[in-house]
């Protein structure tokens, strides 16, 4: 009678854990609307602009705002460093990239957590800009390329990405993510 007594506990246990589990899960709605909230805690701290200037002239430095680069507030750019006027990217040209991101989920009190990414390494990432038949392009995703649309090769930037424009394969946890970028055509 104490065997049964101890597997109905354990079966019990078993299904009030599988149970809570269960209660914890979020729709992709959900999901979406805390990636919202992410990101609108971080951009309540900095300047933004809702609209790109009609000269496409950013104001540049730590202290410039964040611009948003589409209609549906997916991507916002803090422009570093303008870059090289002329300078300017080719469709299906092989671009080398470094960038650090942040997890917006963790930003609090006005601190990005621990960032990561490539720039304390020797090895550049690259796409091929406006190629995403190629994976290695694709796999980024659209949002990192944005900036090359406005600014030359040699720019630096912020950017918050959210998911639906970031690393295809993060896609679906729904995390958006501030990075920092730098472009070059050499490794």
């Amino acid at each position: 009678m104490k065997t049964i007594n101890y597997i109905f506990l354990a079966l019990a246990t078993l299904a009030a854990i599988t149970l809570g589990a269960c209660s914890d899960n979020k729709s992709y709605a959900d999901l979406l609307q805390e990636e919202n909230m992410y990101v609108n805690n971080f951009l309540a701290d900095q300047r933004v602009e809702l609209s790109i200037p009609a000269d496409t002239v950013f104001e540049t430095g730590p202290d410039a705002p964040y611009y948003r680069l589409d209609e549906d507030g997916m991507l916002y750019m803090q422009v570093l460093r303008p870059g090289t006027p002329g300078n300017r990217v080719e469709n299906d040209e092989q671009i080398y990239f470094r960038y650090t991101r942040y997890a917006l989920a963790m930003y609090s009190d006005g601190k990005l957590g621990i960032g990561e990414g490539n720039n304390i390494t020797l090895a550049a990432a690259w796409f091929r800009y406006n190629n995403y038949q190629l994976q290695s392009s694709y796999n980024w995703g659209v949002g990192i390329q944005a900036p090359l649309r406005y600014l030359p090769v040699d720019c630096e930037v912020n950017i918050v990405i959210k998911s639906q424009m970031g690393v295809t394969s993060e896609t679906n946890e729904v995390y958006p993510y501030l990075w920092r970028l730098t472009y070059d055509r050499r490794r």
